[in-house]
């Protein structure tokens, strides 16, 4: 178990991201339309102003002003304060508020997939990049089949690492853009 997942410039949101399963989940439910490095210090600024990640507690509270604050959690932050509070509530219900049930609790990679894409917003990108931090950074088997072979934020083991992976994100997404068009 890592103790600090190296997606942000702050030691403490790194710090956070890998000690608490919830703040990872938030930070991949926010790792949209912003920078890495922002999306995953949300989680950090929200138990801040909120005062706890627990996904009870979460699921309950008007997080819009939270994330409108400044610095703002999210550039679009009535829709993502709505989609962490989905999460939340998902978690909750779902999985006992304990989010590490969703991967623990996962009888395969099927099974994971599965657990994953009921998510409130995670689709295949999030589903295959969430699998291949829980298989390399936390040695998690079942999310093992749902690697890519493309680089992912599972490969991020550094600050120098973030930010190769983000050139390489980068140059990827341009690829399949360009083979999407067909071109």
């Amino acid at each position: 178990m890592p103790d600090r997942l190296w997606f942000t410039e702050d030691d403490a949101a790194n710090e956070l991201l890998a000690k608490n399963p919830f703040a990872l989940l938030v930070g991949f439910a926010l790792d949209q339309q912003v920078t890495v490095q922002q999306a995953f210090q949300g989680p950090l600024r929200l138990k801040q102003r909120l005062g706890t990640l627990d996904p009870r507690k979460v699921a309950q509270a008007d997080l819009e002003p939270l994330f409108r604050e400044k610095p703002a959690i999210h550039r679009f932050p009535g829709a993502m304060a709505e989609r962490v509070r989905e999460l939340a509530a998902t978690v909750a219900e779902d999985y006992g508020g304990k989010a590490e049930r969703i991967w623990t609790d996962a009888a395969d990679s099927a099974d994971l997939r599965k657990r994953i894409a009921g998510l409130p917003g995670f689709g295949e990108m999030k589903i295959k990049s969430l699998s291949a931090v829980l298989a390399k950074r936390f040695g998690v088997t079942v999310a093992e089949g749902l690697v890519p072979s493309h680089p992912t934020l599972g490969d991020v083991d550094s600050a120098q690492a973030l930010t190769d992976y983000q050139a390489a994100k980068k140059a990827h997404k341009a690829e399949w853009m360009a083979s999407k068009s067909g071109r």
